[in-house]
């Protein structure tokens, strides 16, 4: 019987009902991860969900740091044993992992990982995950450890329920993107015919205003006063729209998972590569986080669309008291200082008024054919 930190029973069961109690994905990955390892009393574990580039999409580890999982660089590719896990989707159990004629080495600052325990997640006939656990402990120090049978049908055990909370976790983030969707088309339909009608009415009244400055000034000044009163209300309504725009799940979610969702989105609907990172950050005031997620989704807009990337790596990371958003492509780029009214095209006045407008900074960093990094840091609250 392979040591357990707590009874087994127990242990399987306080970890399905934390699975099926998040409903986000990340969250629900960093669940299965962690119940993994403690289920298994492995020192490290791992969840990666693939993508269609030979990578993955969502790579979430537990028994390593912050600052060891910065060291060990960028994510995984889908090679050596973890491709084995992936595409011919069966367990994989090893005494040692480094003599496995498919292992291909790691990184220098990842950890020595020996014995091995790994086995695709399956939602039907489709690979949606690969779920690892590597050095499990010993309970004496001269001990010889290593993966069980027991420990492996426990694995697949979590493997199945870990299947179903990630595919009710993508299911909710699906519906509330629709649910956003409709809402927006809600908000853009009330904008178009509130706005738009004062705006016709402005028109009007400011046609008849001029008509009248000749012949009868009493009655034009009259309908000029009209024509302020009908501009402070399309005012109003346009300030109430904006404040109502205001995306949902940043107040829901918080900026990190937001901008992580949405990222998630753009990475699956274009070729390029869009990663994300989010480190020590602690949330700040709304003005500041809308203005850090706008500036994000007008740079990824840019890098996208127009400067032919073909990777787009996204961070936000603590500064002090504040944050500092970084959105680098390695795209065709271009020259800050020679823009000039082309900003306007490239969304740099939009940025920066993003970032004025909440005590920030932007810098634009570009050099043509040598891709683009925009910064955006903002003060804490």
């Amino acid at each position: 019987m392979s040591h357990r930190p707590r009874s087994g029973l127990a242990a399987v069961s306080s970890a399905l009902l934390a699975m099926s109690r998040h409903l986000e994905t990340r969250d629900v990955l960093k669940t299965i991860v962690a119940s993994a390892r403690e289920l298994l009393d492995a020192q490290y574990a791992a969840l990666g969900v693939p993508d269609d580039h030979g990578g993955f999409a969502q790579f979430v580890v537990d028994g390593v740091s912050d600052a060891q999982w910065k060291a060990i660089g960028p994510l995984p590719r889908q090679h050596g044993v973890l491709a084995a896990m992936l595409h011919e989707a069966r367990p994989e159990r090893l005494a040692d992992v480094r003599k496995d004629p498919r292992f291909e080495g790691w990184p220098d600052a990842h950890p020595d990982l020996v014995d091995f325990l790994g086995l695709p997640i399956r939602d039907g006939d489709e690979t949606i995950g690969a779920l690892f656990l590597a050095n499990k402990n010993c309970p004496k120090p001269e001990g010889s450890c290593g993966f069980t049978q027991e420990d492996e049908e426990l694995l697949a055990l979590l493997a199945q329920h870990a299947a179903i909370a990630l595919t009710n976790a993508r299911l909710y983030e699906r519906s509330r993107e629709l649910t956003i969707a409709e809402e927006r088309s809600r908000l853009a339909h009330e904008l178009h015919d509130a706005v738009s009608q004062k705006l016709f009415s402005l028109r009007l009244t400011a046609q008849a205003a001029a008509a009248l400055v000749d012949r009868d000034p009493a009655r034009a000044k009259g309908e000029l006063h009209q024509v302020a009163a009908l501009a402070a209300e399309a005012a109003d309504e346009l300030r109430a729209a904006v404040v109502e725009l205001r995306p949902a799940a940043l107040d829901e979610d918080g900026l990190i998972a937001t901008l992580r969702t949405q990222i998630q989105v753009l990475d699956r609907a274009h070729t390029a590569r869009v990663t994300f990172t989010g480190a020590n950050y602690r949330a700040l005031p709304a003005a500041q986080e809308e203005a850090v997620l706008r500036v994000a989704q007008e740079a990824l807009h840019n890098a996208l669309r127009h400067a032919d990337a073909e990777r787009v790596d996204v961070s936000v990371e603590r500064r002090g008291p504040g944050a500092v958003l970084r959105i680098s492509d390695d795209g065709t780029g271009f020259d800050p200082a020679a823009v000039g009214r082309a900003g306007r095209h490239l969304g740099l006045v939009s940025m920066r008024d993003r970032a004025s407008g909440v005590g920030g900074t932007l810098t634009v960093d570009s050099v043509p054919g040598k891709g683009t990094t925009i910064e955006l840091e903002v003060p804490g609250g």
